[in-house]
């Protein structure tokens, strides 16, 4: 369990989230999260200089990602200071806030700054030299759409993990297509009001399409619209399987933000010194092969522990769930009621850039609270490799 580690309120920021090969597809993520962190700081009359070092969560490469944490805190302005590098596919923001808070407890760090980007819009295509292979052919590799398609240690595409939970468990294609459209309708709850809720984080990214023309994007772009009747006339994507295209995430680009600070300077640098946002505890899990989706329990579980709370003390719960199944089998293991995770938005339905995903996540749940009166607020979700993390926090 922490006890030094805070978040000042609206200390955080996320892009809007755009499906893959949208606005974003030709800019380098890294840059682009780092020059809307740029205006965002101005914004606030926040010296980047208070920032002692830096988390870069990225998980698809990018052109000068070699230089990775540090050039990224070059370009927002911090240019005396170092980064890190990180890299666990959907849970790369998880990963990069508890460490941020990890070091603040231990006086390794006073102002950590969490920058999580990703661009899935036109990967990588990778070569490697090959000297023995016939005619000298290079070995290659989709960085996306193969990985995507084959885990080397689990041996299946990432859908078949989740197909597997659902037959182990037996979850059923109305369960996953009821929580789909459940989770739709969440999502329209954040764009009444003129978008009223998602104003509360969402900060918008400017795109220079050409020398001549810059477009501001301020929502999320790419949300298909989601019905019983359609989900009902999709096809399952694996043959018997429970998971349509419709019931699961869709790649995007997009990027977030978050400072974790000790308690003063929280209170110091809050939009109101009266909400307070301390990181609680930490919890992480491996699964058995191929079965993805069933590691987010033992994560969720641990957390909790770490924390000395029971799930029925949680005012929020969000979840990274790329398959509508991972929400079924977790709302069943904590005995909890799934149609009440995931209120005002999720992965499954605004998409998943990877490594700013957790963060969205977990900023929107830091605000579902904070309008609730304050409370805990508990955040999981998968990764690649049968993973899962998760983290709790307390608002008040």
């Amino acid at each position: 369990m922490l006890t030094k580690a805070y978040i000042p309120y609206k200390g955080y920021f996320s892009s809007p989230f755009s499906r893959w090969q949208g606005s974003m597809a030709n800019e380098n993520s890294i840059v682009l999260a780092a020059e809307t962190s740029k205006r965002w700081l101005a914004e606030k009359n926040w010296d980047p200089k208070i920032f002692d070092y830096l988390f870069l969560g990225i998980t698809i490469h990018q052109p000068h990602g070699f230089y990775g944490g540090p050039w990224a805190a070059a370009l927002i302005g911090a240019t005396g200071i170092p980064g890190l590098t990180v890299s666990q596919a959907c849970s790369t923001s998880t990963i990069c806030l508890y460490q941020a808070s990890v070091g603040v407890e231990t006086g390794l760090y006073q102002t950590p700054y969490c920058l999580m980007t990703d661009r899935c819009s036109n990967g990588p295509h990778v070569i490697w030299p090959n000297p023995m292979g016939p005619g000298a052919q290079v070995n290659s590799e989709d960085w996306l759409m193969d990985n995507f398609n084959l885990d080397p240690w689990g041996g299946t595409a990432m859908i078949q993990t989740a197909e597997n939970v659902a037959k182990e468990h037996g979850i059923t294609r109305d369960q996953v297509d009821a929580v789909t459209l459940r989770r739709y309708e969440q999502y329209k709850g954040a764009l009444v009001d003129d978008r009223a809720f998602q104003k509360r984080y969402m900060y918008p990214v400017m795109i220079n399409v050409s020398k001549k023309k810059t477009i501001m994007l301020e929502e999320d772009e790419g949300v298909i619209e989601t019905t019983a009747e359609g989900l009902a006339k999709l096809k399952p994507v694996l043959p018997g399987g429970t998971t349509s295209f419709g019931a699961q995430t869709h790649p995007a680009d997009g990027h977030c933000a978050v400072t974790v600070t000790t308690r003063d300077k929280a209170k110091e640098l809050s939009a109101d010194p009266d909400v307070e946002i301390q990181v609680l505890s930490y919890g992480y899990a491996r699964t058995k092969p191929a079965h993805m989706a069933a590691a987010v329990y033992p994560a969720v579980q641990m957390a909790l522990d770490n924390a000395n709370i029971a799930v029925a003390d949680v005012k929020a719960i969000k979840t990274h769930n790329p398959f509508a199944a991972n929400d079924v089998f977790l709302a069943d293991k904590l005995n909890y009621d799934v149609n009440k995770m995931n209120n005002y938005g999720c992965s499954l339905i605004y998409g998943h850039p990877q490594g700013p995903t957790a963060g969205r996540l977990i900023i929107e749940g830091i605000e579902e609270v904070v309008m609730a009166g304050g409370g805990y607020m508990l955040f999981g979700g998968c990764a690649a490799g049968d993973t899962a993390a998760a983290i709790v926090m307390k608002i008040g």
